[in-house]
């Protein structure tokens, strides 16, 4: 429990360590150099721990040590509301692909952050939504995660045709080292015909790579437990009802509520309809966790930005007059700002009561 309980800003971690990569990116070798170095310099650092625990499996029969004996392997650990793993499957996606044929083995481990995301039907329509054909492993105990000694979603592992651990990447970026590393595997496996050239991707919606250099609001969940920056007046009331009002200011990453709502540890709960949520932000994108409880109560909501209906600037889950519909517990992309990206007050009114609302995160 102790290690659920510490995944706090893992999520977020996924950006700073895009950030710090990209600083480093422009002075790493590449092409031939690049193989060489890595060939050399690649560690051991471990054996490929089994897959035992998983609670199930989708796309795919259970895969053993011994069905995996021979072959590399790349383990991608994930959960379907995170937007930093969302940034990052287009990558994975094409390198199921192009590899496959070359015997790579790529397995999806779904370790959820939520309890939502243990629904098994939640993470297939997930898998559905953005194209994974590749085996997944559900982790909805853990076990596969501790056996890694995971932290991080997306974290991403490779292990050589012998079973043994070669490169771990935690967060997002870094994708043309992995990819060069999935070659290098291939190659010292006795496979030929790979080819030098790196996948090209397609990212669309919530995937497409944050825009990094206007991105100032960090990931905040909105849940008593983890939240910050909460701006209502006398703060949160726990547990029970209570009817909040949004201040006349709110300061850039400041949040608040208006209306009838119930704070809990995970979660905020929507007890009456029109009821809503302001947030001050600078970033292109923003996305916020939410949904009914219970599927086939859908929850219309509007979003607005400065005040107006957001225009050029609406996010694939919405409409230009900022008009929408939560079905599920999931991710929603609420707004997508065309450059220049400007700090922005984004007020989200739900027509309906009912709604759960998790995390903010930015792109």
């Amino acid at each position: 429990m102790s290690e659920i309980i510490n995944q706090d800003r893992r999520r977020f971690m996924g950006a700073a360590a895009m950030t710090i990569a990209a600083a480093r990116f422009g002075v790493a070798c590449s092409g031939t150099e690049q193989m060489a170095a890595a060939s050399e310099k690649l560690p051991i650092e471990g054996r490929l721990p089994s897959f035992r625990g998983a609670t199930g499996w989708l796309n795919s029969p259970p895969l053993t040590a011994a069905s995996l004996s021979g072959r590399v392997v790349f383990i991608d650990f994930w959960t379907y509301t995170c937007i930093n793993w969302l940034r990052s499957v287009p990558y994975v996606r094409a390198w199921a692909r192009r590899y496959k044929e070359h015997g790579l083995v790529v397995i999806g481990v779904h370790t959820p952050e939520f309890a939502f995301e243990k629904n098994v039907d939640a993470i297939r329509h997930s898998i559905m939504e953005t194209g994974i054909d590749y085996p997944i492993a559900i982790d909805s105990d853990y076990a596969i995660w501790r056996a890694f000694k995971n932290q991080y979603w997306p974290a991403l592992y490779i292990a050589d045709g012998e079973g043994r651990i070669r490169h771990h990447h935690f967060g997002e970026g870094e994708y043309e080292q992995s990819e060069r590393t999935i070659q290098q595997m291939l190659t010292e496996a006795g496979v030929s015909g790979i080819g030098r050239d790196l996948v090209a991707v397609e990212a669309r919606g919530a995937e497409v790579a944050a825009d990094w250099a206007s991105l100032k609001s960090p990931e905040n969940y909105v849940g008593y437990g983890r939240t910050e920056n909460f701006a209502s007046p006398d703060g949160p009331v726990v547990g029970k009802p209570h009817v909040y009002a949004v201040p006349a200011r709110l300061s850039v990453n400041h949040w608040a509520l208006s209306g009838d709502w119930t704070v809990e540890r995970p979660a905020i709960l929507l007890n009456t309809a029109n009821g809503g949520i302001a947030y001050r932000f600078r970033a292109r994108d923003l996305h916020l966790v939410m949904g009914p409880p219970a599927r086939g109560t859908p929850v219309r909501f509007r979003v607005r930005l400065d005040g107006q209906q957001p225009g050029a600037a609406h996010g694939t889950d919405i409409d230009d007059r900022g008009n929408g519909t939560a079905t599920g517990q999931r991710l929603y992309q609420l707004i997508r700002q065309p450059s220049p990206v400007a700090e922005r007050l984004f007020e989200i009114e739900f027509l309906d009561p009912g709604v759960e609302a998790f995390a903010f995160t930015f792109g």
